[in-house]
């Protein structure tokens, strides 16, 4: 055969073939909102099982519209170190033209475009958790679409469009900083103002457990959610290659995860008296969280490193945003905030050049100096700064406005009743 028709054929089986791995990552990390609503829903009270079930069912479709309205340009669009200016509204009509910072890899457009919006999605949807038993619907649906169109693609475009801290030598594979952490610093904005739930703090500032009434959803969710995290760390390839890529960060995804969980059990037996099955799952999604930034970049053994110290820093950051009287039902702030600034960190603490291929330099405990862990430090301040300031300017407003807060009658009746005139266990007595 001609051998530029062997090139060409090679090259189209190529694309092809990376093109279905990226599709079906961003499968896998969609399917992953099943498991966010499973997590939420049953780490709350019966009587909001609709609600959460229909915030984190209608949160992704706000995200798809957002995200390819404006989103997607401010994000990947050519500009200026801080924003995105080209191809700007409807993703440019799908045309590759005016972004360079995801020109690098040979999938189609809108296979790049569903494989990044899947992870806006996961930003909004981590929100949900946070402001969960009395946030109202539309405030959170007003809200969640701002975060995707304007909040979310400007610090993504610092990092992964191109934008000045990406040339500062700030690393973040698949989104300790970008994903989880932003979706981190917008929740805690809106839990800030909204304020806790009614009777989750005494006068004296003593907590009030208020549990959830499904831990076996709370188990599913946390599966599915390890099961897609297999999708949302190794996808971040955008391309198959030798394969090699991929099968490490598949191993130090899941290598930090075991750890996670082995190190949230003992802390919780020690501090708790019991092996708490809450802090075992959400050890498990602290992990994942904290490996995000690094699974391309740190050894397995520094994985396992990692994923230990995220599992005991979200025991003890629980009863931390306890003390400050910030109410968060499902743990969201010590999951994705807490353990997105950890894991971001310790890029610049376990990375290894070169590892997989990407030119990081080496961490501070592998030879390198404190250089990447600065860089890295600089990115955390500054993308918490920013995403802090204008989520608490956007629920302020939101406050102001239309109100965020639903009724004092409705929290206590449920807001399945009072959002959405429905019940998720009608004709059964449940007791929470």
């Amino acid at each position: 055969m001609d051998p530029v028709s062997d090139a060409a054929i090679l090259t189209t089986f190529s694309v092809g073939l990376d093109t279905v791995w990226v599709l079906l990552s961003a499968f896998l990390v969609f399917f992953m909102n099943l498991g966010f609503a499973m997590v939420e829903t049953g780490l709350c009270r019966s009587k909001n099982a609709v609600n959460i079930l229909s915030k984190n069912f209608i949160v992704f479709a706000i995200a798809s519209l957002s995200f390819w309205i404006i989103g997607w340009g401010l994000m990947f669009g050519n500009g200026n170190p801080f924003v995105g200016l080209q191809g700007l509204f409807f993703a440019n009509g799908g045309v590759d033209e005016g972004y360079d910072a995801i020109s690098w890899t040979q999938v189609p457009f809108w296979a790049k475009f569903i494989f990044q919006l899947v992870f806006a999605g996961t930003a909004a949807t981590i929100v949900s958790g946070a402001v969960a038993e009395r946030i109202k619907f539309p405030a959170f649906i007003a809200f969640a679409s701002l975060l995707v169109a304007f909040v979310y693609p400007v610090t993504g475009h610092w990092i992964w469009g191109g934008g000045w801290l990406q040339s500062l030598g700030f690393w973040d594979f698949a989104g300790s900083t970008v994903v989880h952490s932003v979706g981190g610093w917008a929740a805690l904005a809106g839990v800030i103002l909204l304020g806790p739930r009614l009777g989750k703090y005494r006068k004296d500032g003593t907590v009030i457990p208020i549990i959830g009434h499904n831990m076996s959803l709370v188990t599913l969710g946390g599966l599915i959610l390890w099961f897609g995290w297999f999708g949302f760390n190794p996808g971040s390839t955008m391309a198959v290659g030798d394969g090699s890529a991929i099968a490490h960060i598949v191993v130090t995804t899941n290598t930090a995860a075991a750890a996670a969980i082995l190190s949230s059990t003992i802390v919780a037996w020690i501090t708790l008296g019991k092996p708490d099955l809450s802090m075992i799952v959400n050890g498990a999604l602290a992990g994942l969280v904290a490996i995000t930034a690094g699974c391309a970049f740190v050894s397995v053994g520094s994985a396992a490193i990692i994923g230990l110290v995220a599992g005991a820093l979200v025991v003890f950051a629980v009863p931390f945003f306890d003390r400050k009287k910030i109410d968060d039902p499902v743990g969201a702030l010590s999951v994705h905030l807490a353990n997105g600034i950890w894991g971001t960190l310790a890029v610049g603490l376990f990375a290894v050049d070169g590892i997989t291929g990407s030119a990081t330099g080496n961490g501070l405990f592998t030879g390198g100096g404190a250089g990447l862990l600065g860089a890295q430090a600089l990115g955390v301040v500054a993308v918490g700064g920013f995403v802090f300031t204008l989520s608490f300017v956007i629920w302020f407003v939101l406050k102001a406005v239309i109100g965020i807060r639903v009724s004092r009658e409705e929290e206590i009746g449920g807001l399945d009743r009072g959002e959405h005139g429905a019940e998720a266990y009608a004709g059964f007595q449940i007791i929470d």
